[in-house]
């Protein structure tokens, strides 16, 4: 129990969905103007999932929060609080409380986050706070996006990038240390840098009352300056993060940092002097998932054994907005 009387916070459990279509790099070369040879080497992937156009972003969070729940042993009529990280939300209102109605909690209050790339990270970093003040005990935080929904699939500069996917944790208050450190940074003058937007259409209305209709845009972004920010950007957040926590880099035995282009992930590693075994890599099989991209990583890991109860991580977000945050954690009861 740490000294000021409240409450630590835990990560008991974690899950991921992901679709089963399979749309890989000679696929994509039969859409647009691409390679393998040419997605590979800049990228890191070679495929990512698509979500069939029956089901919804609520179905695909939905499975991963189930996984998560299972894992941490937690029904989920014991949650309190459920944060839903989306920026691809067909119901422009929320859907975390169809993620509520979906799971059958019905004591938890839910509600949407929005912080893009970076929104896992924030949305853990939110939830801990109503767990550590002693408001709720159990809380559940979901990332999911469509970006196949978003994508312009003319313009190979994004839709070889992007890919479906959830992943979700469970944080319950305890007695243990589990999340050790938090940093988060926001900076809204390079919001322009990766954006997906609503346009207005000015339309007659009544007379000469003219009304504003919003039409979707694609995502839009510029690749050379959103690397240029992430690799300065991302080193020193966790370096803070780390700093805050008391731990060395040497000591943390996994990095799940958002899953953009392996080439961030490696410079990433190189100017922290990192292993690069111990950044977590998954953009290979399942593109970048925007905010769903970390917990994707740690639940593989954690599947494949290479992380455990005990274990110290990082988890680090960067994106839109622009936002980035790293949180330094002890995974486990």
């Amino acid at each position: 129990m740490p000294s000021n009387g409240l409450p630590t916070v835990r990560l008991v459990g974690v899950g991921a969905a992901l679709p089963d279509p399979c749309l890989s790099n000679d696929d994509l070369s039969q859409i647009v103007a691409t390679s393998d040879e040419w997605i590979w080497p800049r990228t890191g992937i070679r495929q990512r999932r698509i979500l069939p156009p029956h089901l919804s972003l609520v179905d695909l969070a939905a499975q991963a929060a189930k996984a998560a729940l299972a894992q941490a042993g937690i029904p989920p009529q014991d949650l309190d609080l459920i944060l839903l990280a989306t920026s691809t939300g067909v119901e422009r209102f929320g859907s975390a409380p169809q993620v509520q109605a979906a799971l059958g909690a019905t004591r938890a209050v839910a509600f949407d986050l929005t912080a893009a790339c970076t929104g896992f990270v924030f949305a853990v970093a939110t939830a801990a706070q109503f767990l550590q003040t002693g408001l709720y005990r159990r809380a559940l935080v979901v990332a999911a996006d469509v970006l196949s929904r978003t994508v312009d699939w003319a313009d190979r500069t994004t839709c070889v990038l992007f890919g479906d996917g959830a992943g979700a944790v469970v944080l319950e208050a305890g007695e243990t240390d589990g999340i050790l450190s938090i940093e988060l940074r926001s900076d809204g003058s390079g919001s322009e840098l990766l954006s997906l937007s609503m346009a207005t259409e000015a339309k007659p209305l009544v007379g000469s009352l003219q009304v504003g209709q919003y039409r979707c845009c694609p995502i839009a972004m510029n690749g050379r300056e959103v690397y240029k920010f992430a690799v300065q950007a991302v080193p020193e957040i966790i370096e803070k993060a780390l700093f805050r926590a008391g731990i060395s880099a040497e000591a943390v035995q996994g990095y799940f940092i958002h899953q953009a282009n392996q080439r961030i992930l490696d410079a990433v590693a190189k100017r922290l002097q990192l292993d690069p075994q111990r950044v977590a890599s998954v953009l290979e099989y399942y593109g970048n998932t925007s905010g769903a991209s970390v917990p994707i990583a740690l639940a593989t890991w954690i599947e494949q054994g290479r992380f455990g109860a005990g274990d110290l991580g990082v988890m680090a977000g960067f994106g839109a907005g622009l936002t980035w945050g790293a949180i330094v954690f002890r995974w486990g009861k």
